[in-house]
């Protein structure tokens, strides 16, 4: 069994006995122990008690978090004409259409958010197999098939987040920074849980939220109690 250095034994002490704590506790626990030699993430992740393979209970949505992810956030966007150049005055780092499409085609995915207007989702549609599994497909459900491409791309920059069941009924996603102040991390953390609450689907049975986890990038994660992470 290979050893642990002396952060990683520090940091599973600190954690030890800890479970189902609240969110102000966990938010202090994974700040105070993230130690890395870098600006690491505050991650949290969610199981649901869905089945993400039927359609009805499939759990998506996106959230603005009120302090910003901390993460600079590049955005593609598939428009023409006064849209494509809305796009680029909003800021967003790609703009473009069939050129665009034959970039991806080609293997450039250098980008966290992808944008697109109505018209040119048949263009994008051609690209389901590889933005999809990325979760970087635009949808209307999220605001990223839209003609306000303006309000899209400075919502993906301000540290809008989006997020989606995965396979086992997890969503997850970073919800700042350890540098963050720790009160700036709980409002966050309650307001990715709202959003959460929020997109239950209408066949999600029993428990809606079994479990949550919170962690940074090269830390250890801790329980918190389900019935405090929402907004108060």
């Amino acid at each position: 069994m290979a050893k642990l250095g002396k952060r990683t034994r520090a940091a599973r002490e600190a954690f030890a006995g800890k479970d189902n704590v609240s969110v102000e506790e966990a938010v202090a626990l994974v700040k105070g122990n993230a130690a890395a030699k870098f600006d690491e993430t505050v991650e949290i992740a969610v199981c649901l008690g869905v089945d993400p393979r039927h359609a009805d209970q499939m759990v998506r949505g996106v959230v603005g978090l009120p302090n910003g992810t901390g993460k600079s956030v590049r955005v593609a966007v598939f428009a023409r004409g006064p849209k494509a150049e809305e796009a680029q005055a909003a800021g967003a780092d790609i703009v473009g259409a069939e050129d665009l499409m034959e970039s991806i085609q080609g293997g450039n995915l250098d980008f966290d958010r992808c944008i697109a207007t109505p018209d040119m989702m048949p263009v994008v549609g051609r690209l389901g197999k590889i933005l999809g599994p990325r979760n970087l497909m635009p949808n209307p459900k999220v605001g990223t098939v839209t003609m306000d491409v303006k309000a899209a791309v400075e919502a993906a920059k301000g540290g809008e987040v989006q997020f989606k069941a995965e396979k086992a009924g997890v969503v997850h996603a970073g919800v700042g920074k350890a540098s963050f102040g720790e009160d700036k991390l709980v409002e966050n953390v309650r307001a990715f849980m709202d959003a959460v609450l929020k997109a239950k689907p209408a066949g999600a049975k029993g428990a809606y939220v079994k479990k949550i986890a919170l962690s940074s990038t090269m830390g250890p994660g801790v329980s918190i109690d389900v019935d405090n992470a929402a907004a108060q």
